[in-house]
């Protein structure tokens, strides 16, 4: 019986093409594929989510994978607020899924520059019952104890919980620990499953 769906956040309820964002930036594609491999594709990216380093110094950090591109990488660091959209089916869906008598939370490996530069994306967030961002924990997914915070924040069971992530890494953790989980492949592509598998296990 599933009473509670949990949401990851990045590239499930906001839109997050940093393909799009590169171009937006820069006319060169040399260049877009340098930023590229020195951020998105770095696991220092990791850093921003956990939330232990400031800001600036992460991106000092990245720019060492590519150094030649310094300005570019700051400047990408610097518009991060336009690569984010939220999604828009995002608070229909989550205000379909209250209707029906579930609960709605977030666990997102997330970080505060981006919360200020972008707050419009999660607008959301006020239509769930709550959540955790990775960069208040200090840990990010799919580290078994950011999991573990948010059932103890909201008293849940994790057998009564859908996780729904767009990393398979992040659902085998979560099934690790007893959460069902369901692999989001894009919205036409997983909300049937997700509503047909929750419409089968409702209270």
């Amino acid at each position: 019986m599933i009473r509670n769906v949990v949401f990851d956040i990045g590239k499930v309820l906001i839109r997050f093409d940093w393909e799009h964002y590169m171009e937006t930036l820069f006319d060169d594609e040399t260049t877009r594929e340098k930023v590229t491999a020195a951020m998105w594709h770095n696991p220092d990216w990791n850093e921003l989510d956990r939330g232990v380093l400031p800001f600036s110094e992460v991106v000092e950090l990245l720019i060492t994978k590519e150094p030649d591109y310094a300005d570019a990488i700051r400047l990408a660091a610097e518009r991060l607020g336009e690569a984010p959209d939220r999604q828009p089916y995002a608070i229909e869906w989550i205000d379909r899924l209250r209707e029906m008598g579930f609960s709605v939370y977030y666990l997102s490996n997330y970080f505060e520059y981006l919360m200020d530069a972008a707050p419009h994306v999660l607008d959301f967030v006020p239509h769930t019952n709550g959540g955790i961002f990775s960069c208040h924990e200090k840990i990010t997914k799919p580290d078994p104890e950011i999991y573990r915070r948010l059932f103890r924040k909201y008293n849940l069971k994790p057998e009564e919980c859908l996780f729904i992530d767009d990393l398979q890494k992040n659902i085998d953790a979560a099934k690790a620990l007893g959460m069902s989980g369901i692999r989001f492949d894009g919205y036409e592509a997983s909300y049937p499953e997700i509503m047909a598998f929750l419409e089968q296990n409702k209270p």
